[in-house]
């Protein structure tokens, strides 16, 4: 019997491990393509918050499926707004990352608050609903961990080969990556440089909205302010953890969401460390990668030469 029981824990980690990891996931490739292109996004933070508020709103009064959409819709939003003013007017992009940031957080709170007001009780609605795999579903351990969950689990999953191959063996996917290393070479032979760096940073808005909405409507089934908690800023360190690749992400992602995972879950285990101090550990680990990153150059292998830098013609 005690046996059984140390399974289900395991299991039951490391399925929370995969859950809590996909936040990350989805942003970090919107955030992949928008570094690849050469525009830092540092208001992944706000766009996942906008999202999450704007999905709880459109589930809450008319459905989830209406709610995804509003999520991403107003990710996409932010995103033309951090398009807007580092791609088009140029704007140093760490100030308008921070400004998008905060612009995010206090729209998410807005909105919420003209929608439900202040009552000290929060809704809740119901999500998606776990859809379990036929066959796959059944397989001891991995099918638990895999193979029984909602849609936006599987979408997240298979949006890595996606992107992947996209990136890697596209002609967009290699345009991309040619403006994100040296704009204007790419220009010169003609890609259209700002109109690729565009549609990279609203596609990384629409993720990071898609990233919200998940965890409003597609884990937690509620909204709180601040919900996303520095997720925006870990998936920052996880796109440099995972060297700008998609496959990387994922293997950073399921890294963050276990660590995250095993502080919700430590209660359980009878070890004598307060579960707060596990709480921690994802943002001491951020903190660990961006010193890591600071110190050895290594680590930023696949960096995009000209990330950061805004280009004029």
């Amino acid at each position: 019997m005690e046996m059984v029981t140390e399974a289900e824990i395991i299991t039951g980690l490391l399925s929370s491990a995969v859950k809590l990891a996909v936040p990350l996931l989805l942003a970090a490739i919107g955030e992949i393509f928008s570094e690849r292109s050469g525009v830092l996004n540092l208001g992944m933070e706000g766009m996942m918050l906008g999202g999450a508020s704007a999905a709880f709103i459109g589930a809450y009064f008319f459905n989830i499926w209406v709610g995804l959409l509003l999520g991403m819709l107003v990710g996409g939003i932010i995103g033309v707004i951090m398009a807007f003013m580092s791609v088009i007017l140029r704007r140093n992009q760490i100030v308008v990352g921070v400004v998008l940031t905060i612009f995010g957080a206090g729209l998410s709170s807005f909105l919420f608050r003209m929608s439900f007001g202040t009552a000290a009780a929060y809704p809740t609605i119901s999500g998606f609903q776990s859809i379990d795999v036929p066959i796959l579903s059944q397989i001891p351990w991995i099918g638990p961990i895999l193979f029984q969950n909602n849609i936006l689990v599987y979408i997240a999953l298979l949006a890595v080969p996606v992107a992947g191959i996209f990136l890697y063996k596209t002609t967009h996917g290699l345009k991309i990556r040619a403006v994100g290393e040296n704009p204007r070479a790419a220009d010169s032979l003609g890609v259209n440089v700002i109109r690729t760096r565009f549609i990279c940073v609203v596609f990384a808005g629409v993720m990071g909205g898609l990233a919200g909405a998940y965890l409003s409507i597609g884990h937690m089934n509620i909204f709180r302010e601040g919900m996303t908690a520095g997720r925006g800023y870990i998936v920052l360190a996880l796109v440099i953890f995972g060297t700008w690749s998609p496959y990387r992400a994922l293997a950073g992602s399921l890294l963050f969401g276990g660590i995250d995972a095993l502080g919700s879950r430590f209660q359980i285990f009878k070890v004598g460390i307060p579960y707060q101090f596990v709480l921690m550990l994802p943002y001491v680990f951020t903190i660990v990668v961006l010193i890591l990153v600071s110190l050895r150059k290594g680590l930023t292998r696949g960096a995009p030469a000209a990330l950061g830098t805004p280009y004029e013609r």
